[in-house]
């Protein structure tokens, strides 16, 4: 199971709250179960969708937790599936674990990548309120949160059936809406890097308030004291990224997955929402 830090409760209408936060005590180990992994420099191993990582233990904990970075599992470490699991464990599936009951295994391994996409685009919904810049558009997100909380309480075979595609589509409208006008805010005039490739790039110091860097690639960029206020980073690949000493604290749509993949220290300034990963050292 990945390696979380506490999460702090919401304390506004826009913040996450604890359904969005993942529980692993709370869930039947379904991230080590039915997400597929390859070999590579976040997994040790290849594992298919379906089948139960080697080191998760009976009672669904994992069995390398403290040291999943130093045995070759970064990305579980990274991994976070904004309170998923145990909706899909204790929710659609009322406590019936896969391992009990192995008829519903295949439902509920399907019914969990599903619900990890319903979540995630929940949390981008409540991070679009904690934004005053966006209330012109509150209506609409708090509209669409609704919708999308009924969905994640339909059964296995309704949870199916959702058009995920579609519905991504039109959150991502209101997305791209939401972030204009908070990007508006920044001074200057903000730097389009809407999908650019920025790996390994050195951006120390650099003034990326209200910048565009939806779906970047900025795997090993290096933003140590980057002013990142007010930027978009939905989808942005931070897997190594330097942000120490970054100000991260009016980002838009920013996760706790990206910070578990990035590095930083007791200098970087995040949002309200997220926490400090374990893994970042001091300052």
């Amino acid at each position: 199971m990945p390696e979380l830090s506490p999460v702090p409760a919401a304390q506004t209408d826009g913040g996450a709250g604890q359904d969005l936060m993942a529980d692993c005590g709370s869930c039947f180990g379904l991230c080590c179960v039915a997400l597929p992994f390859a070999a590579s420099a976040d997994f040790a191993v290849d594992k298919p969708a379906g089948r139960p990582c080697g080191n998760l233990r009976s009672d669904f904990r994992c069995g390398i937790h403290s040291r999943l970075r130093e045995d070759g599992y970064r990305g579980c470490t990274a991994f976070d599936c904004f309170g998923a699991g145990q909706k899909v464990s204790q929710i659609t599936f009322g406590g019936e674990d896969w391992r009990t009951a192995p008829g519903s295994a295949a439902d509920m391994f399907r019914a969990f990548p599903v619900m990890h996409q319903l979540h995630e685009l929940l949390w981008y919904l409540a991070d679009a309120l904690r934004h005053a810049p966006a209330r012109p558009l509150h209506g609409k997100v708090r509209d669409l949160r609704e919708r999308i909380e009924s969905m994640t309480l339909g059964s296995a075979q309704e949870l199916a059936a959702i058009d995920v595609g579609a519905l991504r589509a039109e959150a991502g409208a209101l997305f791209s809406r939401t972030a204009e006008l908070i990007r508006a805010t920044a001074p200057g005039r903000p730097r389009n890097h809407r999908g650019a490739d920025l790996m390994g790039r050195s951006l120390v110091a650099a003034d990326l308030r209200g910048a565009n860097l939806r779906g970047a690639y900025l795997i090993g960029a290096d933003l140590r004291r980057a002013d990142l206020r007010a930027a978009d980073l939905i989808g942005a690949d931070l897997r190594a990224a330097d942000l120490r000493g970054a100000d991260l604290t009016d980002s838009v749509f920013l996760t706790q997955a990206q910070l578990n993949a990035a590095h930083g220290d007791a200098d970087t300034r995040i949002p309200a929402a997220l926490s400090r990963p374990a893994h970042w050292g001091p300052s």
